[in-house]
């Protein structure tokens, strides 16, 4: 999908997310995130944004599980190959669960948008196509 430099560099939310590890005691690790209009990007250290691991959201299939607590939001995001990584805010803060999701639906209707114009300019780059067409006309 093509998008301008504008599009890709656009943060659309930044701040702090906690994260639940992989491991067998499964802590929850506090991470700087960076939300934009095409990935989730997630940093150990708010200094040092040098290493982080970056969450595109071509691979993201849903956001699901949404429970609140009293002092968190709990969620999980669901990535294309199906595993699931599990995310919590605190309550006070515009939920990043509905910030990512509102981003999810936004990639999807500019990628199926994008997808249906390259559909339409090779239906009418091939000849044959428009003979096809205009016997169809009334």
């Amino acid at each position: 999908m093509k998008m301008s430099a504008a599009e890709i560099c656009q943060v659309l939310k930044e701040g702090e997310l906690e994260k639940r590890s992989d491991n067998l005691l499964q802590f929850w690790k506090r991470k700087t995130c960076v939300l934009t209009t095409d990935s989730l990007n997630m940093y150990a250290d708010t200094q040092k944004r040098s290493k982080g691991k970056e969450l595109k959201l071509q691979s993201i299939k849903k956001v699901d599980c949404v429970e609140r607590t009293g002092k968190f939001v709990y969620f999980t995001i669901v990535t294309t190959d199906n595993k699931e990584i599990d995310f919590r805010c605190s309550g006070e803060d515009n939920c990043w669960n509905a910030v990512i999701t509102m981003a999810l639906i936004d990639y999807q209707n500019r990628k199926a948008i994008q997808d249906f114009k390259t559909r339409q300019d090779n239906e009418s780059a091939s000849p044959g196509q428009q003979e096809r067409r205009m016997a169809r006309a009334p």
